[in-house]
């Protein structure tokens, strides 16, 4: 009994060690045998639209579910990569053959939708939505790249720009709005918002001249990082009406949005000297999370809660972590608590170790006294 619950309380120790020290789940692309691999998207299903790197560093698409890893490059190509996935398990991105990049939308059978171009050689996807609607930046007949919307069965519908030559798609949502930058009249890059009743819509800065959007969720939230007054990097929420300003409940840092789903929670990336960290804000609460103990990159948040992206460990690694985790805090939030639980199974231990003794101390020994 007491060799069991030895065993017993050993074997805590090292499952409460490992949760206390590290709450990103590696989605198990093996880096020995793939590489370097970074999830940039996951589905309602689990299905996982991601990457892999070649030692050389050429980025390759691919398909993932449930241990199954499914390469989605077609003969000729030289390198891909996987950008988002809808629930239909269709992913967007691009790929290269020579010089020349195009949009492809694929399935896990290599079923190919051509997306086609703005009338230049060049496109990329960059997301889509569960209808098939996508979206993404394609180069025109002058050479400047423009965002684009495409419906299946249309042709590329080029979104334009804010008075500049560039813009570029960061995500669409299930009502057909885009997000993404687009530049002005005077060569600076603002957020946009596009809805194909009202046209690109500006979104402003927080005061500085530039700004950027990345995703978007189904009540046309916005989400993106922004310049300051003073020239730092924010992340940002736009709700349809203000920018809010991130990046100053953080606190520190710059900080870039990257993420945000149907619940309105949001997550991204702070940077600063010596570390980057996780962030996460959902319920009006920011959560922070060292990248050595979570993610180092962020890349999306799906409708389940599970933030997308890639740990670091001498390499990147797919990954996804809950958003509603416990931030590891050096002395402090769940290393106190792990500590507490750590001294409570030490005395357990310690008990049984003094009783084990005790009784081969008495084994076979007269009783003194008697």
């Amino acid at each position: 009994m007491h060799h069991r619950l030895f065993r017993f309380a050993l074997l805590s120790l090292v499952v409460l060690s490992s949760e206390a020290f590290a709450i990103s789940n590696s989605v198990g692309i093996s880096r020995q045998q793939y590489g370097e691999s970074i999830a940039y998207d996951m589905n309602a299903s689990g299905q996982i639209a991601a990457v892999i790197k070649e030692k050389n560093g050429t980025p390759h698409a691919v398909f993932y579910d449930k241990g199954q890893l499914i390469k989605l490059e077609l003969p000729g190509e030289t390198e891909s990569e996987a950008k988002h996935i809808n629930d239909r398990g269709e992913v967007i991105g691009y790929s290269k053959i020579g010089n020349i990049a195009s949009a492809f939308i694929r399935d896990r059978n290599h079923h190919q939708q051509e997306i086609g171009t703005l009338g230049g050689p060049n496109s990329c996807g960059v997301a889509i939505n569960d209808e098939g609607v996508a979206t993404g930046f394609a180069d025109t007949v002058d050479g400047d790249w423009h965002a684009f919307l495409y419906t299946p069965g249309e042709a590329l519908k080029d979104l334009g720009t804010l008075g500049g030559k560039v813009s570029y798609a960061g995500g669409i949502n299930n009502q057909g709005q885009v997000a993404g930058t687009a530049t002005t009249e005077d060569g600076s890059r603002h957020a946009f918002l596009y809805d194909k009743t009202t046209g690109m819509k500006d979104l402003g800065t927080l005061g500085g001249r530039y700004s950027s959007a990345t995703g978007i969720n189904d009540q046309g939230v916005v989400v993106g990082t922004a310049e300051t007054k003073d020239r730092r990097w924010h992340a940002f929420v736009h709700d349809g009406k203000q920018m809010i300003d991130l990046g100053e409940k953080i606190g520190y840092g710059d900080s870039f949005a990257t993420g945000i789903n149907k619940e309105g929670h949001v997550v991204g990336i702070v940077d600063l000297a010596d570390i980057r960290y996780t962030f996460v804000w959902r319920d009006n609460k920011i959560t922070m999370h060292p990248s050595g103990k979570s993610l180092y990159l962020t890349n999306a948040i799906n409708n389940a809660g599970q933030v997308i992206g890639a740990s670091y460990d001498h390499g990147l690694n797919a990954a996804t972590m809950p958003s509603n985790a416990i931030p590891f805090v050096d002395l402090g939030g769940s290393k106190i608590l792990g500590f507490n639980l750590l001294v409570v199974l030490m005395a357990l231990l310690m008990a049984i170790y003094r009783k084990r003794l005790k009784g081969l101390f008495f084994q076979d020994r007269p009783f003194f006294g008697a």
